[in-house]
């Protein structure tokens, strides 16, 4: 998709006036929102979407000491030095190609894909599909350098994580997730309860996710926390890491049209999470897909986890004989939640009558915009 309305850099241009985050900690899903309106022909929307959601935003707040080849490793994970962490970015990709840029920080980020509820990543992801098939205009560029800024910022890794034992499949490893017991608190109160999964997607040849900052192709853990907190070895190599992770993606999103009743906003990020590591692999090495794999598994899992109800509900007649997927869209589109704009955005990749189904639960259960 090319965006030759220039609707999308005006949308990203007024974005970038702001932070990535909100009322303390809550996610500006601006950038993404817009990125699926213009790529799914509702360019026509976007300035008066924004015009209702802009009244949320909040301006970046002060930068404060900077971000250097340094430092960064003392300043990963404070989220006071957001505004720093996005300059620092905007230099990278100035001086460096994105695909570079994103190939050096993507393992040092990968261990923290579950930091600000997963939102982060999504960002990223939303930000590399539209560089990888358009145009890479300034705006584009800049986009993924807030995207990368706001995770690096954000970035906290799961506690320690024990594999449960096999699955045969995503959507049983899915099924055998163990719910947090608490559910009290908000998400940090409930990732911090995890302490396990299921292995999936079983043994194999591969490498740990979730390692130290320092971890990259060729690398070392940067501590020896790294090796617990990985649930399996994953698939052999990158093509069959990547059929898994679409396996992931598809039934994470079947998963929503039967338990999106428990927590319908937070749940639809255990299909966007994935999906977004799915867009993002064309960007990276191969030797990084497997490890994206298993971390992508761990996001959806702990999401899962921390909001799923205990039981599945039958996916109501309301939301069975979805339309084609241009009038879905357009009905995601209208009912203007952000995060069902995202969700449908997912569920049309996956492509199929029970993904469309879950999309339109979204849009059944989730609060409308307009």
């Amino acid at each position: 998709m090319d965006d030759t309305t220039g609707t999308l850099d005006e949308a990203l241009e007024r974005i970038h006036l702001s932070g990535p985050e909100r009322d303390g900690w809550l996610s500006n899903h601006a950038p993404m929102a817009v990125e699926a309106l213009v790529r799914h022909g509702q360019a026509s929307a976007v300035h008066r979407w924004l015009d209702r959601y802009g009244p949320k935003l909040e301006e970046m707040p002060d930068a404060g000491s900077p971000v250097t080849a340094r430092n960064w490793h003392e300043a990963l994970g404070d989220p006071r030095r957001i505004a720093a962490w996005t300059a620092y970015f905007e230099r990278e990709t100035a001086e460096t190609p994105w695909r570079d840029v994103l190939a050096t920080w993507w393992p040092r980020l990968l261990p923290g894909i579950a930091a600000g509820a997963t939102h982060p990543a999504i960002r990223v992801g939303h930000s590399v599909r539209t560089l990888l098939t358009g145009e890479e205009s300034a705006p584009r560029v800049r986009e993924l350098a807030h995207a990368l800024g706001y995770w690096a910022a954000r970035h906290q890794p799961l506690p320690a994580l024990k594999p449960l034992g096999p699955a045969p499949s995503a959507a049983a490893a899915l099924d055998r997730v163990p719910l947090v017991p608490d559910r009290s608190g908000g998400v940090r109160d409930r990732f911090a309860q995890l302490t396990g999964f299921p292995d999936w997607p079983g043994p194999g040849q591969g490498s740990d996710p979730m390692r130290g900052p320092d971890s990259g192709p060729g690398r070392g853990p940067d501590s020896g926390r790294g090796r617990e907190q990985g649930t399996g070895t994953g698939p052999a190599g990158p093509e069959a890491a990547r059929a898994a992770l679409r396996e992931l993606v598809r039934a994470s999103t079947h998963r929503y049209a039967t338990h999106a009743h428990g927590e319908p906003i937070m749940l639809v990020h255990a299909a966007t999470a994935p999906n977004a590591v799915l867009r993002t692999l064309p960007a990276l090495p191969g030797e990084l897909w497997v490890p994206s794999l298993r971390a992508a598994w761990a996001a959806s899992a702990a999401v899962t986890a921390a909001y799923a109800p205990r039981e599945a509900a039958p996916v109501p007649a309301s939301a069975s004989g979805a339309p084609d997927a241009g009038e879905l869209f357009a009905l995601a589109a209208a009912h203007g939640d952000d995060h069902t704009i995202k969700f449908t955005d997912t569920a049309l990749d996956v492509g199929d009558a029970l993904a469309f189904s879950a999309a339109r639960r979204a849009i059944e259960l989730n609060p409308p915009v307009f």
